[in-house]
């Protein structure tokens, strides 16, 4: 009786942003990388798994200009997104690396299109100073 009460309070939660993301150039649309999102007593973790380089660009690059730990760390492995918690249908509060530029910002992140897609914003200060982007899940 129990499991038959507990099935439409999961069911009614709906989808996970964890899970493996794709994520695209935001100048040539190009997919840039696979990023696992993991929860951990109730915070989200997104975490590099490929890198889908230029043929220009190096195949294994590193985080140069991180600071601190991630400094010269490779980017696949790199921890990128961390901190998130739920709040109503987004989870905030986090952080967000960009290992272009070594700089770590603000974030949010809501589900879209019924879980198929994630709304991943980084921001200075408010949300309304930031961009965002746009990741399809991948399984």
């Amino acid at each position: 009786m129990l499991v038959a009460l507990a099935a439409p309070l999961a069911w009614a939660e709906g989808p996970s942003p964890t899970g493996l993301w794709r994520n695209l150039d935001d100048v040539s649309g190009m997919p840039r990388a696979l990023i696992r999102i993991t929860e951990s007593n109730g915070m989200l973790q997104g975490r590099i798994e490929k890198v889908f380089p230029a043929p220009s660009d190096d195949s294994n690059p590193k985080c140069d200009k991180c600071e601190g730990t991630n400094r010269n760390a490779p980017v696949v492995g790199l921890v990128i997104l961390s901190g998130l918690t739920k709040e109503g249908d987004e989870y905030v509060g986090g952080q967000i690396l960009d290992p272009d530029n070594g700089k770590v910002y603000r974030s949010k992140v809501r589900l879209t299109d019924n879980g198929k897609t994630l709304s991943v914003r980084g921001y200075i200060g408010v949300p309304t100073l930031g961009r965002s982007q746009t990741w399809m899940r991948q399984d």
